[in-house]
């Protein structure tokens, strides 16, 4: 009985010690991980190149200090939609001290005509900047019933795609509707280019036509039907 009783003794003595071991790590974990040693002391932008990196850094100056697991996140999402270049975003708490903000910018694909200048927008139909002169290298954006029109959001798709080497080809793009994108060359050649789909093979199609017979010698590519483009 005494052995049996000593036994459960030293068993229950060995578990106590062992969660309290646990425990005790755990705690010792918690309480360094919310003490000043996890203070925020640098933020570090990476991916910004319209949006200056120390502009983002300043407006969430207010969370320095702060223990990383701490930082206020909705805080932070307020702050940095401001910034409308901002497309997406990711924080990354790197211990001790810094947080890393992870930028996506939003990718200009064309330009509109606004009633300052020209807008310079991106595929939502985003304002990335406004200039008093038409930006080098964007083709006019006609879209007569606005950006949440149907032909807009087809517009933007195709643009979206091209490669630059096209793109700086290019002067306008017009579209009413999903199905009736045309592109026209800074010579005046057309493109006929249909709805969105298959824009990515219809670039190459369009492409290999440009090298076959560039610009000045032809006046209509029509790469609505890739597999079959036409020339006129």
């Amino acid at each position: 009985m005494r052995r049996f009783t000593g036994r459960t003794r030293r068993r229950r003595t060995a578990w106590i010690v062992g969660v309290g071991s646990i425990l005790l790590a755990f705690a010792l974990i918690i309480g360094a991980a919310y003490s000043p040693l996890m203070a925020l002391r640098t933020i570090e932008v990476v991916g910004t190149s319209r949006i200056p990196a120390a502009d983002v850094s300043a407006a969430l100056a207010d969370q320095v200090g702060i223990p990383l697991p701490l930082i206020d996140s909705a805080r932070v999402k307020g702050e940095l939609s401001k910034f409308t270049l901002i497309q997406s975003y990711v924080t990354e708490s790197r211990p001790p001290g810094t947080l890393v903000v992870r930028i996506v910018e939003r990718v200009p694909v064309g330009v509109l005509t606004g009633p300052t200048g020209f807008d310079l927008v991106d595929a939502a139909g985003v304002v990335i900047e406004t200039t008093p002169e038409r930006s080098a290298g964007y083709p006019l954006i006609d879209a007569p019933d606005g950006i949440d029109s149907a032909g807009f959001k087809a517009a933007a798709a195709v643009l979206a795609v091209l490669p630059e080497s096209i793109r700086t080809q290019l002067d306008s793009v017009t579209a009413v509707t999903t199905d009736d994108v045309t592109l026209s060359l800074l010579g005046g050649e057309r493109v006929v280019w249909g709805s969105p789909e298959k824009s990515e093979y219809k670039a190459v199609v369009l492409a290999a036509l440009l090298v076959g017979h560039p610009a000045g010698t032809v006046n209509e590519y029509d790469v609505s039907s890739p597999d079959s483009a036409v020339l006129r």
